[in-house]
């Protein structure tokens, strides 16, 4: 079930694949009602969900269409600038009314600012989503899965995956302690090798 007070998120660049992300996050326990993400009206799923036509002529490229719909439908949200939404969990509806016209939907500051997100890290955000490509943020019901989930994405590429709240020095601390960790493991498990 959605949440905006536990939640993790990651910011991604366009080269990412989506599926990769999303596989990890289902593997770890995640389930797709509890994902939402933002694209870059420039991310390829975007310039086919804008091409999208259900009464196109060529079968295969509605097949396509529709898959790719039906897919994105599945999760709590999708949200593409300038381009559309999806929204399937309630919590995330709710989460996301922050405004009462529906451009603030379609990925802006206000979007992240119903997500919990700050105002000021809102608009940081919606300024590399252009560049950067990709949002992705994971509700989860227990605070201690949100740590769980920011390892998760950081693990599949984020270039920056954080807790909701958690300020930048925070994340690149826990960053650092995390490969610390991998690293001590590493070597613990060299040394075990060896005997």
């Amino acid at each position: 079930m959605a949440s905006t007070s536990s939640a993790a998120y990651g910011i991604y660049s366009q080269d990412v694949a989506i599926i990769d992300i999303v596989n990890s996050l289902n593997q770890a326990g995640f389930g797709n009602e509890d994902i939402c993400m933002m694209l870059s009206p420039d991310h390829p799923i975007a310039s086919m969900v804008r091409e999208a036509s259900l009464f196109s002529g060529e079968r295969e490229t509605s097949a396509v269409s529709t898959e790719l719909i039906g897919w994105l439908s599945e999760f709590g949200a999708v949200l593409i600038p300038t381009v559309g939404f999806f929204i399937r969990s309630q919590a995330f509806f709710h989460a996301l009314m922050t405004a009462r016209e529906a451009p603030a939907l379609c990925g802006n500051a206000r979007t992240l600012v119903g997500l919990g997100f700050s105002r000021q890290d809102a608009e940081r955000f919606e300024r590399q989503l252009h560049r950067l490509g990709i949002l992705v943020y994971v509700a989860c019901a227990e605070k201690a899965k949100t740590h769980w989930a920011r390892e998760v994405l950081r693990h599949t590429g984020a270039q920056e995956a954080a807790l909701l709240g958690e300020s930048l020095e925070e994340a690149k601390l826990a960053a650092t302690a995390g490969n610390r960790q991998k690293r001590d493991g590493n070597s613990s498990s060299r040394s075990l090798r060896i005997l």
